[in-house]
């Protein structure tokens, strides 16, 4: 969860948010990353759910780092207090190299988005390590929710790509996600424009920290949202990446990076 949607304790994550960590963490299993110990280190981490996920998940003797400029002194101590084991928070970026670098929806909050990338992977990607990526997709669908959230853009399939290449990553695979909810997403954001041009102020956007359905409503929403991820990582092994809201690749850095 992004920083500016986190507020206190979250009594029920928001079934986007479970779907995603979810999709990752399958990607992962299948990129062959989960296997053995890593150093990994989740950029822009937010309340540190996806990067706890993760680790959860990664044999014994891993660590995570989750690093995010915007935490503040509270944040730190508060989800320090709650960290597991191998689990760290900070707002330094720690010095080192990582077998796993994830990236993960961070890229549109950056100014210069390739300096920042061609940065990471320069002083902290390990020789033959991992970069997974997520950006949301089409500048078409720019909106007052990208507004609210500090977003500079969005992105392309092919632009996102050409980028990682251009930083010297090596695309192993990728494709798009929640492909259900990118109607829903143009239908709002053609409703933001006509009241635009009426004079009138878009309506804010919901917060992923405001989400209060019940467990069965969740749990519909999280099954059906599976089902959309499911057919993302079916169509994406074959090469073929579907129209989403969501663009995602794994990366792979050079083997003799020093």
């Amino acid at each position: 969860m992004d920083l500016t949607e986190a507020r206190g304790v979250v009594s029920r994550r928001h079934p986007w948010e479970v779907a995603r960590a979810r999709f990752f963490l399958k990607l992962l299993r299948e990129a062959g990353v989960m296997s053995a110990p890593r150093a990994a280190i989740d950029v822009g981490a937010g309340d540190g759910y996806l990067g706890r996920t993760v680790l959860a998940d990664l044999p014994a003797g891993s660590r995570m780092i989750c690093y995010d400029l915007h935490y503040s002194d509270a944040d730190l101590a508060t989800f320090g207090a709650a960290a597991d084991a191998g689990l760290t928070f900070t707002r330094q970026r720690p010095p080192g190299r990582f077998d796993l670098i994830l990236l993960l929806d961070v890229l549109e909050h950056v100014p210069d988005d390739r300096a920042f990338l061609e940065e990471i992977v320069a002083d902290a990607l390990a020789p033959g390590g991992t970069v997974m990526v997520s950006v949301p997709a089409w500048q078409r669908l720019f909106s007052a929710h990208d507004e609210a959230l500090k977003h500079y853009r969005r992105y392309s399939p092919d632009g996102l790509r050409a980028m990682l290449s251009e930083v010297g990553l090596v695309v192993r695979r990728s494709g798009g996600a929640f492909h259900s909810l990118l109607l829903s997403r143009a239908f709002g954001v053609a409703r933001e424009r006509v009241r635009r041009w009426l004079g009138r102020a878009p309506t804010p956007p919901r917060n992923l920290g405001d989400w209060k359905a019940g467990a069965a409503t969740s749990a519909v929403i999280e099954g059906a949202l599976f089902l959309d991820n499911a057919l993302s990582l079916l169509v994406s092994r074959f090469g073929t990446g579907l129209a989403g809201l969501t663009i995602w690749a794994v990366a792979s850095g050079p083997a003799d990076r020093t």
